[in-house]
């Protein structure tokens, strides 16, 4: 195997004593695969278009619209990684779209302050199996190969979430890995599609350079009696300092190494920040699993 100009994986092929090469089909160029293990991350503009980041806005105001809170009333709280109020309707999202709220968005009686359309910190973690119009955006032929780009064997999708960040009260979600929340033996991915222009100001993503290098610091599981717990693997403290911000305009999207910490402040802007994550991992680990937060005991995962 060798590289072209562009940067693409180029394979050697012999037929009848003659030498071909076929340049590979791939999304990502030998520099940015480089790019994205020396970071931990990677900024690829213009993956999805406007109209595909439109249409996915649209839509999740409709299902924001379609949610009755009256039914539930569970709290998302990014702050140190805690989980308010959630119970089984937080541990069952892994099978369903589950909404949840900004925990500022209630008065000190437990009353919103706000139209549950301002009031929505993220809904999840099915939509791609659930939703036909979130399952056609997370498995188009591109992220299919960009899967293949990253060795990943058996790609499978794991989890998805849409996050609002909204205006004021778009809450922290402080520094942390993704694997401690997804944790398993095989490697994993994580894309984070910016649906607007995601900066400094409206509270964008932020990450250690390098820092996918380091330990797991912490690992979420289920505790065994209907609850959760955080297990400390590592004290290694993050460096903070060397944070940078991974601004993105409408249509990237981030790739994020499972290990890399990253985050994001307070949204103190009157703009939202919407976007959509997804986590694939290799469907080549020994067994999912069963302490994981996130189950899905009749839904087997699915690829591309």
């Amino acid at each position: 195997v060798s590289t072209q100009s562009t940067g693409r994986p180029v394979v050697v092929e012999r037929h009848d004593n003659r030498v071909i090469k076929v340049q590979r089909m791939t999304v990502l160029t030998s520099e940015q695969l480089e790019k994205f293990h020396r970071d931990g991350f990677l900024i690829l503009p213009g993956f999805k278009t406007e109209e595909e980041c439109d249409k996915l806005r649209e839509h999740a105001a409709e299902l924001v619209e379609a949610f009755n809170p009256k039914d539930h009333f569970p709290v998302f709280s990014t702050q140190e990684q805690r989980r308010l109020g959630l119970g089984e309707y937080f541990l069952n999202s892994g099978e369903n779209i589950s909404f949840f709220f900004e925990e500022n968005a209630f008065d000190a009686q437990g009353n919103l302050t706000r139209p549950k359309t301002e009031a929505i910190n993220k809904f999840g973690h099915n939509m791609h199996d659930l939703d036909p119009i979130f399952d056609a955006f997370s498995r188009d032929k591109k992220l299919a190969q960009l899967s293949n780009d990253f060795g990943l064997k058996n790609p499978l999708i794991l989890q998805s979430m849409y996050i609002f960040k909204q205006p004021g009260i778009g809450g922290e979600v402080s520094c942390h890995q993704d694997k401690t929340f997804l944790y398993t033996d095989s490697p994993m991915l994580g894309l984070w599609f910016a649906l607007e222009d995601a900066t400094v100001e409206n509270a964008c993503l932020w990450a250690i350079p390098g820092g996918h290098k380091g330990p797991m610091r912490e690992k979420f599981v289920r505790d065994g009696s209907g609850g959760t717990k955080m297990i400390h693997c590592d004290s290694t403290p993050y460096n903070m300092e060397a944070m940078v911000p991974l601004e993105a305009k409408k249509g990237s999207v981030i790739l994020l190494h499972e290990l890399v910490p990253h985050m994001s402040h307070v949204n103190k802007s009157s703009k939202t920040r919407q976007a959509y994550t997804l986590h694939i991992v290799d469907g080549t680990f020994d067994a999912y699993p069963q302490d994981n937060w996130l189950q899905r005991p009749t839904m087997p995962l699915r690829g591309f």
